[in-house]
């Protein structure tokens, strides 16, 4: 069988990474926060990467674009969760600016991707 095409994006692998990034720090967050900031981030940091996966298996342009505005949505709620923990002090001004540094290639990525979709579409 043929790889699945998500996988050879980059953005795909990065997005990847960021979830790995961010369970980590989900470790040192409070126990009180395991159902609801932690689980919150949990699921918008795990949607990036798997609504560029579902989106790439579409074979309708519009719903790819569909699934990446999605994850660009998802990402957006991933730093607005992040800088959160940050005000709570779960994580450190460090941590976020790493965490940004990356949503931000990430998001840059997803744009033109998104880009590249609405090309084929016109």
């Amino acid at each position: 069988m043929d790889d699945f095409y998500y996988r050879k994006l980059k953005v795909y692998h990065l997005s990847k990474q960021l979830v790995a990034n961010v369970y980590k720090d989900l470790d040192t967050f409070p126990q009180r926060e395991r159902q609801s900031l932690t689980n919150q981030l949990q699921r918008a940091v795990i949607s990036v990467p798997s609504n560029i996966a579902e989106g790439m298996g579409r074979f309708s342009l519009k719903e790819r674009l569909h699934f990446i505005d999605i994850a660009f949505g998802s990402l957006t709620e991933v730093m607005c969760q992040l800088e959160i923990a940050e005000t709570l002090r779960y994580i450190t001004v460090n941590q976020l600016e790493q965490h940004e540094s990356m949503i931000k290639e990430i998001a840059r990525m997803l744009i033109g991707l998104k880009n590249s979709i609405e090309s084929k579409i016109q």
